[in-house]
């Protein structure tokens, strides 16, 4: 097993802040806007940017909620263990919102269909929008395209891309993993 490093820390940061900008282009003063982070990993990235647009940008009072998609899937039932869901924290109406789904890697879009079925329960959006940070371009079964992608990575099927953030693996980088 091999591995490579796409990208550090720096480049990293310097992405996540394009992200927030072009956020910032299309959502001005997010007054309709609702970000919510797909559990469990685009939960990182959602809480980067969230901090990059308080911190960095003044920008106050932004929407953020979590999505658990775990039994919405289309393959929750196809593992030999039972799965264990992540928590669901949205307490704002999406009724009439537009919503950024975030999520660190679309590679089949199979989680982007579960968390469209999965936000049906907390109304109907006005519009739907998704930020990803790795965009696995040719592994794609279902026609979804990101709206903002972090970096586009061309990967074969066998390959891994693993997004790191130091708030669970200890530090920021992007890897591939050929087996």
């Amino acid at each position: 097993m091999s591995q490579k490093v796409l990208l550090n820390s720096k480049e990293i940061n310097i992405i996540l802040q394009r992200l927030a900008c072009q956020l910032i282009e299309n959502h001005p003063g997010f007054k309709e806007t609702v970000i919510i982070g797909i559990q469990p990993r685009g939960v990182y990235l959602a809480n980067r940017i969230i901090e990059i647009l308080e911190n960095d940008y003044k920008i106050k009072n932004i929407p953020y909620g979590h999505l658990d998609i775990t039994f919405y899937r289309d393959d929750f039932r196809r593992g030999e263990k039972p799965l264990e869901a992540n928590k669901t924290k949205i307490d704002f109406i999406v009724e009439d919102k537009r919503v950024v789904f975030i999520d660190d890697v679309l590679y089949t879009g199979r989680s982007i269909r579960a968390a469209l079925t999965a936000i049906q329960s907390f109304g109907r959006p006005k519009e739907v929008e998704l930020l990803t940070f790795i965009d696995r371009r040719f592994s794609r079964h279902l026609p979804i395209q990101p709206d903002y992608r972090g970096r586009q990575v061309d990967a074969i099927n066998e390959e891994q891309v693993k997004v790191h953030w130091k708030e669970n693996q200890g530090e920021d980088a992007v890897y591939l993993i050929s087996k």
